[in-house]
């Protein structure tokens, strides 16, 4: 049985047999996760994947291993301080994996692991819906710019 995030994470609550939860210390109680509970660290992980930067990166990470400065003349638009934030943060995430060649200067190369293929295989999917609704969303916008959309 699959639990839906809307569930309550307490401490304590008994996981049934297949319940898929979060790990916990042994001997411990499992907890369930709730994306909508304040202190939910499944909030971390939605605010670093929710990012348009690390969308982007990862996408392309996807296709095979980048250089940074590869990355950053494929993602237009980031800066070198964004894109070494992100990668750490993808890094730190176990969504990329740095490597390191003993070259002069130093050659760093960024792979996507499995843990970031799974990711960007599920966030192919809102790219695809952007894509697909775009000229949708630029008319709401355009008319609720208007006015169309004041309501109050």
């Amino acid at each position: 049985m699959k639990l839906h995030l809307n569930q309550f994470w307490k401490a304590g609550k008994k996981a049934l047999p297949g319940d898929k939860v979060t790990p916990q210390k042994p001997g411990r109680a499992m907890r369930i996760p709730n994306v909508y509970e304040k202190d939910c660290p499944t909030r971390l992980v939605l605010d670093h994947i929710a990012d348009k930067w690390t969308a982007l990166i990862l996408w392309k990470l996807v296709d095979g291993p980048l250089r940074f400065n590869q990355i950053r003349r494929i993602v237009e638009g980031i800066s070198q301080k964004m894109l070494s934030q992100t990668l750490k943060q993808l890094e730190r995430d176990g969504l990329v994996t740095r490597r390191a060649f003993a070259t002069v200067p130093v050659t760093v190369e960024y792979s996507v692991t499995p843990l970031g293929h799974s990711l960007a295989e599920k966030m192919a999917a809102v790219s695809l819906w952007a894509q697909d609704n775009i000229d949708s969303v630029l008319t709401a916008q355009a008319n609720y710019d208007a006015g169309v959309g004041e309501n109050a």
